[in-house]
């Protein structure tokens, strides 16, 4: 077969260019379960790149679990889980707002962050994969060059140092906001609720993805708002007609939305659904709140834009942080307010003052000199390959009518197993085992529904231990089925 070359991106290393057109061949269909891909000397003529090139690109793509080598035969397509497995329809939740009810997820985390058990339920970075020992060395520069740093308040927004380096990384999310309307938060779970705080009164209706993550749900039922759950498709994200026609009925005061791969279903909306709800949004003049944490972790081609970037009347308030990227445990998050963020800063001043200001400053230096770029390609091909060798396991282990996600980064991959089938029980009978997952109802906004799903975490470091706990798991589901 002839395969096109490829148009050269300065932002991404060549052969993983050549390793993504090539996983676009195979997720399309072109390059089937079984083909022999073209010889290392026929693909770097067609694509005019050096052997070095094409070997380190089929290696990538072994690493990822797509292609096995044939001695004296050359390379081939996989049999993965990507076909043995269809994706998840379209959720149709409850369409009525209602208060929320998470109980349960108290209990669940109590449990699944235990360190005695395989963590597949928490949705958390192995530490190996964050650069740990750098952002160490610069706290402990910071703390010795600076010793009162560290017992002083330091500003409501956050220091400056920090609130321009994330202006700029933010560009790369096609938005452009000025340093002085970032606000530095406590992870980015502190940037929603202060958002929805500065949004809302008791009693309002938030309109949400569904299945959504447990913590939003959490600082709504503390917020006492109500949800509307809507429909979500596992690749294109939360139903615009649905939306729309809530807001065309006034039932909703805002909308909060995890723009890029989704937790816990992995959507993405694409450009132009994004733009189309910025429009919404703009007609029945409605504010939403973004939760973009996942979207620096993409698999191929270049990173997804927020939903802020389309945002013309600033009635988008964008929330991330560094967790899933750099450290989950320096709580560093941000918030660019739109109209809104005066209020949040009042609002942050009155709850906790500021946030702490070495780790503000060690994160600064580290997208300022530290080699973020490097790290990120180095994080999202080992997010990507252990993604890979999950998708893999569950079409080794788990029942053959199990329909699983495929989404294109982020850490996280949602199951959906026949009806009946009780994911709480599941979570019981392998916690038993030492093995965690999160259930499906803990992303529900009444706790009962998505009983039959579950949600895995695909960021930790594969290993035989990894590998019999997937194959337990998948015992443990064919046994109720």
């Amino acid at each position: 077969m002839k395969i096109t070359p490829i148009a050269v991106s300065p932002d991404q290393i060549l052969y993983e260019q050549v390793a993504d057109r090539l996983q676009g061949l195979i997720a399309d269909g072109t390059l089937e379960p079984g083909d022999r891909l073209p010889s290392i000397r026929k693909l770097r003529e067609q694509l005019s790149v050096s052997t070095s090139t094409v070997l380190e690109a089929y290696r990538l793509l072994e690493d990822r679990g797509l292609i096995v080598p044939r001695p004296q035969s050359g390379y081939y397509v996989k049999q993965t889980a990507l076909d043995r497995h269809q994706e998840p329809a379209e959720t149709a939740p409850p369409q009525e707002a209602s208060p929320v009810d998470i109980s349960l997820a108290f209990q669940v985390m109590a449990k699944i962050r235990e360190t005695d058990t395989v963590q597949l339920g928490a949705a958390i970075p192995a530490l190996e994969y964050l650069p740990l020992t750098k952002l160490n060395r610069l706290m402990g520069k910071i703390l010795r060059e600076n010793p009162h740093l560290a017992h002083a308040y330091g500003s409501a927004l956050g220091c400056l140092s920090l609130r321009s380096e994330l202006a700029k990384r933010m560009l790369d999310a096609g938005c452009s906001v000025p340093p002085d309307r970032i606000i530095i938060t406590n992870g980015a779970m502190e940037a929603i609720y202060l958002a929805l705080q500065a949004i809302t009164r008791p009693g309002d209706t938030i309109a949400i993805e569904s299945p959504t993550y447990f913590g939003i749900l959490e600082a709504m039922k503390m917020l006492q708002l109500k949800a509307l759950a809507l429909p979500t498709h596992p690749r294109e994200g939360i139903s615009l007609p649905h939306l729309e026609e809530a807001l065309q009925k006034k039932q909703v005061r805002a909308c909060l939305i995890i723009t890029n791969f989704n937790n816990p279903i992995g959507s993405c909306m694409d450009d132009a659904k994004k733009k189309r709800l910025v429009e919404l949004l703009n007609e029945y003049e409605t504010p939403l709140i973004e939760d973009d944490v996942y979207g620096d972790i993409y698999f191929t081609g270049t990173r997804p834009k927020a939903i802020k970037a389309f945002d013309t009347e600033n009635r988008v308030i964008y929330c991330s942080s560094v967790s899933k990227i750099l450290s989950p445990g320096l709580r560093i998050g941000w918030c660019a307010g739109g109209r809104y963020g005066d209020r949040i800063v009042q609002i942050k001043s009155i709850i906790n003052q500021s946030t702490a200001v070495p780790p503000q400053l060690a994160v600064a230096e580290f997208f300022a000199n530290g080699g973020c770029d490097r790290h990120l390609r180095q994080l999202r091909h080992a997010y990507q390959t252990q993604m890979n060798r999950m998708l893999q396991a569950i079409g080794d282990y788990f029942p053959p009518d199990t329909r699983v996600t495929h989404p294109n980064g982020g850490h996280v991959l949602w199951l959906e197993m026949p009806a009946g089938f009780d994911s709480l029980q599941l979570y019981k009978e392998a916690l038993a085992q030492k093995i965690s997952i999160a259930p499906g109802v803990m992303f529900s906004v009444s706790g009962t529904y998505y009983q039959n799903c579950f949600r895995l975490n695909t960021a930790i470091s594969w290993s035989p231990v990894v590998d019999r706990a997937m194959q337990t798991l998948g015992e443990l589901a064919k046994k109720q089925l």
